[in-house]
């Protein structure tokens, strides 16, 4: 699947008068999108100001509105202006189905979409998928200096068409950064997958390389991000060993209770040499007192990966677990169990996830979410700072036109 062809620059106006006025009179065009520019945070993604004029307009049918289209002075390419009152290729008013897609992010079928909101399922349908082309990276991450330093990856093993299929996820800032699609989680196949969200994040900073990926035990997983990102230091998931404990307890509450406090007690340590004593301890009281069988063997497993846990002790802020990923898959978990898992071809599979991450990046927090803060809005915002509109469909529309890439 090829990425956007970004020759669409999303522009918010004051209101659909102003935006008719400006396109109607080049002289309030050029200085409204110099204004966008200088101003900060930037709200016009693409550095038109100076470098850049008015080239024709035309009349979009159906939408009824004048466009007009730039031209770069440097290389004579020509892109549209679009108000982000608008849809990409003037689908519709962002105004008509902003609703609905917000809906959509909470995994409402499409047909309970057509049914209170007009149209057809299909229109849901391709209104969403729209969504899944921009960059994900560019899209969500303005700055180069924003790109985490310390990132989180999983494979979500799902289906498509009834066959066993693998989302590989990258998780960084409360945002997911890469999401697509395949068919096998051997290295190679997870080293295509993850280097989508690699070449992504280089094309906005491309000397970029994460600090940290905390990851599961899987080696496909780990190999690929040592090939992506060879400086990368890999840590392992705390949480994963834990979980592996307390299933071998099966009923024994008392038992697994007992264990569990233990290792959550080697977990808190404030240094690597107070960790790795607390892991001997643990090592040596397990041995003592646990009696033969699973349970011991796991936990004696834990112990003899603490030089790979007390890796993040060398790295401030490194995720010591994935809890920070686990939240974001569980919606993903959600949102394919509605949909009944994934469907048609490839191409569309990898779209529905692409767009399924942007929804999350993009969609406004519930008062529950704000009670202790206020000032949040986003993922998108608590990453970067600002919002390019207070409305989340023309802020997720403005950030990711020139399918998310800066001219």
């Amino acid at each position: 699947m090829e990425p956007s062809r970004g020759k669409s620059l999303c522009v918010p106006f004051e209101s659909e008068a102003h935006y008719e006025a400006c396109v109607a009179d080049p002289e309030r065009f050029r200085p409204h999108l110099e204004a966008l520019h200088a101003e900060p945070p930037e709200r016009c993604p693409a550095r038109c100001a100076g470098g850049c004029g008015c080239h024709d307009k035309s009349w979009a049918i159906t939408q009824q509105l004048w466009t007009r289209r730039l031209e770069r002075t440097a290389t004579a390419e020509r892109f549209q202006i679009r108000p982000s009152f608008v849809l990409p290729y003037m689908a519709a008013r962002t105004e008509e189905v902003e609703k609905a897609l917000y809906l959509r992010h909470w995994g409402v079928p499409f047909d309970a979409l057509a049914y209170v909101f007009g149209r057809d399922s299909m229109f849901w349908y391709r209104a969403e998928m729209a969504l899944g082309r921009p960059s994900i990276v560019g899209s969500t991450v303005k700055e180069p200096d924003k790109l985490p330093e310390h990132v989180l990856a999983d494979e979500k093993h799902t289906r498509a068409l009834g066959q066993a299929v693998y989302v590989p996820t990258t998780v960084g800032g409360g945002c997911i950064l890469g999401a697509t699609v395949t068919d096998a989680a051997s290295a190679d196949a997870l080293e295509a997958a993850y280097g989508e969200f690699a070449q992504e994040a280089r094309e906005l900073s491309p000397t970029y390389s994460p600090k940290t990926v905390c990851t599961d035990g899987w080696e496909g997983t780990q190999s690929a991000w040592r090939s992506l990102f060879p400086t990368v230091c890999i840590i392992l998931c705390f949480l994963h060993s834990v979980l592996k404990i307390a299933e071998r307890c099966v009923r024994d509450r008392a038992t697994r209770t007992l264990v569990l406090d233990r290792v959550w007690e080697a977990y808190d340590s404030f240094t690597r040499a107070q960790f790795s004593q607390r892991l001997r301890r643990l090592r040596e009281w397990a041995t003592a007192h646990l009696p033969e069988g699973v349970v011991r063997l796991m936990v004696l497993k834990l112990c003899g990966k603490g030089p790979q846990f007390a890796r993040a002790y060398r790295f401030p802020g490194a995720h010591r677990t994935s809890n920070a990923l686990d939240r974001l898959m569980n919606h993903q978990d959600r949102r394919l169990y509605a949909m009944r898992y994934l469907h048609g071809t490839p191409d569309a599979a990898r779209l529905a996830v692409r767009a399924m991450a942007l929804l999350w990046n993009f969609h406004p927090y519930g008062a529950r979410c704000r009670r202790d803060d206020e000032t949040r809005r986003s993922p998108f915002h608590d990453l970067n700072g600002f919002e390019y509109h207070p409305n989340w469909l023309h802020n997720l529309l403005i950030a990711s036109s020139m399918g998310g890439r800066k001219l």
